[in-house]
């Protein structure tokens, strides 16, 4: 017998709900994560007082914090279109076209920020000159509809980019900018290949690190 409508209305509201704890537990898990990492980067004095953001490539999310390591903002991004910790050492001499899909890396790092400008003379906040690694606004790429894929649930789509970390215009006006712009600020990409702890020696034991 088919179920009442009450019945039936109450079921699709259970299976909605039961969809949105799946697609929350995992960000859930991934906010704690970058929130102990906060703490073992201030625990060990690695942010120099200092506001501070932290990088997931596997969540595809910025978390920032400020000087004290209370979070206050966190929002998707889009990141480099291959897996990878360490961008070819020669990236910032060559012209983007040049680079091949596996070279388009986003480097796992620690990234004293500074103010800069790109060659189209838009701002942006420089991670590594050397390397031309930065985060900006998200640009309008021809056939990427890059603005969009920001907005999906979830990550698969959010790699894209040649490498540098592009973040919502609002985001990066609001957050961002007054942060890492006009005041240098540390950002955090963690590794995706690679333990933590290789990269961060602070961050051995991120349960310890817990608030």
């Amino acid at each position: 017998m088919n179920p009442s409508w009450p019945s039936r209305r109450l079921w699709h509201q259970l299976l909605w709900l039961g969809a949105l704890a799946l697609l929350a537990a995992p960000a859930l898990a991934d906010e704690a994560l970058a929130r102990r990492f906060a703490a073992a980067a201030l625990r060990a004095g690695d942010t120099g007082g200092r506001a501070f953001a932290v990088v997931s490539k596997p969540a595809a999310t910025v978390w920032v914090f400020d000087r004290h390591g209370q979070l206050l903002a966190s929002s998707a991004v889009l990141l480099g279109q291959a897996t990878g910790d360490a961008a070819p050492p020669d990236v910032g001499s060559r012209p983007l076209h040049q680079l091949r899909p596996h070279e388009k890396v986003t480097s796992a790092g620690r990234f004293l920020t500074e103010a800069g400008r790109n060659h189209r003379g838009e701002d942006i906040v420089w991670l590594d000159y050397d390397a031309a690694l930065s985060m900006h606004r998200v640009r309008q790429v021809a056939g990427e509809q890059r603005p969009q894929r920001l907005q999906t649930p979830g990550v698969a789509d959010n790699r894209i980019s040649y490498g540098c970390i592009n973040v919502p215009d609002r985001f990066y006006d609001r957050t961002i900018d007054p942060l890492f712009a006009r005041q240098s600020g540390v950002v955090y990409v963690l590794p995706e290949t690679e333990p933590i702890e290789r990269w961060f020696a602070f961050a051995r034991d991120l349960d310890a690190a817990a608030p």
